[in-house]
């Protein structure tokens, strides 16, 4: 079909096309196996509001603690660098580190599991915070190991050659590579999707019963959790089944095996180690241990600082690998994402207020869950031409903007807007309306970001070393996040916020609810969630680092 005919279709039609049609046919049934991987870790969210309301109803945790232990809980994600070497080092053998990972986060889900139905017993054994924090720590370990070889099969996913074996175009290659990245975050979100219904579904009639009911409903959700390591361990199941599947095929048509191991299996020969990652990581553990186990002032800054000059060394020694103007750009791109990643966030008071003052209870927050990620799937799908024909800064961009508007009904929220608007419109703008409708326009864009990176890496890095540039860029866009814990533990000591603790023997009240600083503190990461990632675009774009890519 001529260009001038394409261009007569009815413009949604094309719109269609370019959106659905066209993914469709980018679609290709070995994405299968690590879209498992990807929706796995979707699932994890199953557990995000139960574990919100545990929280604030066997714990008596500050928010500053927790944006603390957030913190920690992140850090395992650095070790994403040494763990993507060693896929590229195993390449044939990587699917047992998935094995690994399920354990870890089994035994984290099983923790949770009987803390809440065998209190009494666990207490005996060690604190209840105390086992808090092992699954707390426990669970991103195991999901970091699988994201790892989650990404390195995305990447294996995607063919190099057509159905009659002549090599794929430039063009072709980015597309598949932007379908497969697409896609993965597609099943992410899609995970999110399946676990916010049910979440909707097993919260039934829970702000109605006894606190013995609501551990029971809890317990359940962390047993029906345990289907996310059966999954990703079916993925890889399925990855072998396909591939044999495929050798069959080609010997059937009388390839040799050389030919066979050529067409099936990566293209490289054998992969040297760089020891680097290895030591990297290996002084990034025992710094942490170090640092961690000695309880000394500022040991949270501490192993930042440490982790991220050990993954900035990492990085130049990977970067060595690009051309000289890619290497620019990567950096370039790589530090907008990282700032843009870094932004301070509310912490856990904003949730408390939200079920405290706003009346928020499990079953509405999970319908909030739900919307959420309904819009993030339909936003990423539809979003996706721009994603393939805009840059990263553009996008950037696009995403500061909008997070900085549509963090003012929130804002209102605090002062009562809907105090005004709930009489004004009959009772139909309340709280409950004013925050379904901002989580229906923020949803689509939060996890936009990182996708044009990704397939970045997917198309440009050296195929052998696939997996460890993942690992490493993912490792620093990661240390992001630790930072953003950091800022949000910095403006909940400066903004304190508590909520009601009581003696869960006696009822007496601990801690006295105390939400008076919570306007400031929002306004605040509002304006440091513009200003930022904006103030450092407009420096990087100013230097040899900036990016067009």
């Amino acid at each position: 079909m001529s260009e001038t005919a394409v261009h007569k279709k009815p413009y949604f039609r094309r719109l269609a096309e370019a959106v659905f049609v066209d993914l469709y046919r980018q679609f290709r049934w070995s994405y299968l196996p690590p879209l498992m991987v990807y929706f796995a870790a979707g699932i994890s969210g199953l557990t995000a509001i139960v574990g919100t309301f545990f929280v604030k109803e066997y714990l008596g945790l500050s928010a500053a603690f927790l944006a603390g232990l957030t913190f920690w809980a992140g850090i395992p994600w650095a070790l994403k660098m040494p763990m993507g070497h060693l896929v590229d080092l195993i390449w044939r053998w990587k699917g047992a580190l998935i094995f690994l990972g399920a354990g870890l986060v089994t035994a984290s889900l099983m923790i949770m599991f009987a803390l809440i139905a065998y209190t009494d017993d666990m207490v005996a054994i060690m604190p209840i915070s105390a086992w808090y924090v092992l699954s707390v720590l426990l669970a991103p370990s195991g999901y970091v190991i699988q994201d790892s070889v989650a990404d390195a099969m995305s990447v294996e996913a995607v063919p190099r050659h057509a159905l009659d074996g002549t090599p794929l175009g430039e063009a072709e290659t980015k597309a598949l590579h932007t379908a497969m990245q697409t896609l993965g975050r597609i099943a992410l979100i899609g995970g999110l999707v399946f676990v916010a219904s049910l979440n909707i579904f097993m919260f039934a009639g829970v702000e109605e019963m006894s606190q013995d009911d609501k551990a029971a409903v809890y317990a359940r959700i962390y047993l029906t959790a345990l289907a996310i390591p059966a999954i990703s361990v079916s993925g890889v199941f399925l990855a072998s089944v396909m591939k044999a599947r495929r050798r069959r095929e080609l010997r059937r048509r009388g390839m040799s095996a050389e030919e066979i191991d050529a067409a099936v299996d990566r293209p490289v020969g054998k992969v040297e180690a760089n020891w680097w990652y290895f030591i990297g990581g290996g002084l990034f553990v025992a710094l942490t241990l170090l640092v961690g186990l000695s309880n000394i002032a500022f040991s949270q800054e501490i192993v930042f600082a440490g982790s991220m000059a050990i993954v900035l060394v990492l990085m130049r020694q990977l970067i060595a690998a690009l051309d000289k103007a890619h290497a620019r750009a990567l950096i370039g791109t790589a530090i907008i994402i990282f700032v843009f990643r870094a932004v301070p966030l509310p912490g856990a008071g904003a949730t408390w207020f939200s079920i405290d003052v706003l009346g928020f209870d499990q079953q509405f927050l999970s319908v909030l869950s739900l919307i959420a990620s309904m819009l993030t799937l339909a936003g990423m799908i539809i979003l996706r031409p721009l994603i393939a024909t805009k840059t990263i800064t553009d996008i950037v961009v696009l995403l500061t903007i909008a997070a900085g508007v549509l963090s003012l009904p929130n804002i209102g929220l605090y002062y009562g807007l809907h105090h005004w608007t709930g009489p004004l419109t009959g009772g139909v703008v309340d709280a409950r309306f004013i925050a379904l409708i901002d989580t229906a326009i923020e949803s689509p864009l939060g996890q936009i970001a990182m996708i044009p990176m990704l397939a970045w890496i997917a198309k440009n890095a050296p195929f052998e070393l696939k997996a460890t540039f993942f690992a490493v860029m993912a490792s620093f866009t990661n240390l992001a996040l630790s930072a953003s814990s950091l800022l949000t533990k910095y403006l909940n000591q400066i903004f304190v916020v508590t909520r009601e603790v009581r003696d869960r023997a006696t009822g007496e009240i601990v801690t006295s609810a105390d939400y008076g600083s919570l306007g400031w503190l929002l306004i605040v990461v509002a304006v440091t969630s513009v200003a930022a990632p904006l103030i450092t675009i407009a420096i990087v774009q100013l230097t040899v680092f900036h990016t067009e890519e």
